[in-house]
């Protein structure tokens, strides 16, 4: 594994293959999603937009856990703008996630609270460990989880994501994936080769049409049925048109591997 850059302090981003691996690296902190981690994500995950030898990109946190949610400790005594600033930046933080051309993937070891689950339920795909767990339990230090019930209502629907924001409590990962949170549940030892295998996945098909799906699916989801279809068909006609669909098309007719191009 060889790092692209060391400029981070709260932050690795590695690169393995065609997999970027960017660690929440704040152990001792239980990975808290401070200003500066926050801003150094949204930073990394920029740079790797434009490397087209990236096909998919992990997010894991180092030490026991995969995220706590926010910094706490900064929180405490501070006036409207820096609350402003930190949501401000925690969303575009989500929102980057899902500009990205390629599949974001979260690796969820130890547990996933408040900001941390909101990180995961925004992620596109999500793998956990049989023994990891999440919550938002914001309610029960007196500060809502307002901003992560916005990826997590659309990840699990209404009724269980109030459950999970109203008391607080932990769920498993089993309940996590029963309820769409997570893609995959696998035991500790083999979540490694289970991120993997959904990566090496991803990247048989084209990067172009990978990102160009993934565009529209985040373009349409929340449209109405009519004018999900308005949309797709006309992204549909202009993706037929790219070298790489052509190419797809032509190699399964004449049965034989495609060669992407990215075009």
């Amino acid at each position: 594994m060889t790092a692209i850059t060391s400029t981070f302090r709260t932050i690795l981003v590695a690169r393995e293959g065609s997999v970027a691996r960017v660690t929440l690296n704040r152990p001792e902190k239980r990975n808290a999603l401070s200003l500066e981690l926050m801003e150094e994500l949204i930073a990394a995950l920029e740079a790797l937009r434009a490397d087209a030898d990236v096909r998919a990109v992990v997010i894991e946190g180092a030490g026991p856990v995969f995220s706590a949610g926010h910094d706490l400790g900064e929180m405490v005594g501070r006036e409207l703008p820096f609350y402003e600033r930190l949501f401000d930046v925690c969303t575009v933080m989500m929102e980057t996630i899902h500009r990205l051309p390629q599949p974001v993937i979260a690796k969820v070891h130890g547990v996933a609270t408040a900001a941390g689950c909101q990180l995961v339920a925004a992620c596109d795909l999500a793998v956990a460990a049989a023994d990891a767990r999440f919550a938002t339990p914001g309610v029960k230090i007196g500060l809502f989880c307002s901003t992560p019930m916005v990826p997590l209502t659309r990840a699990i629907g209404r009724k269980r994501a109030l459950e999970m924001l109203l008391t607080g409590e932990m769920i498993s990962a089993s309940t996590a994936f029963e309820w769409g949170l997570v893609n995959r549940v696998v035991p500790a030892e083999a979540l490694d080769e289970a991120v993997a295998e959904l990566v090496e996945k991803i990247a048989r098909s084209s990067p172009l049409t990978v990102a160009i799906g993934k565009e529209a699916f985040y373009a349409q989801v929340e449209l109405d049925e009519h004018r999900a279809y308005d949309l797709t068909k006309s992204v549909m006609a202009t993706n037929a048109l790219a070298g790489d669909a052509q190419e797809g098309i032509c190699a399964f007719l004449e049965k034989r591997e495609p060669t992407w191009k990215g075009s």
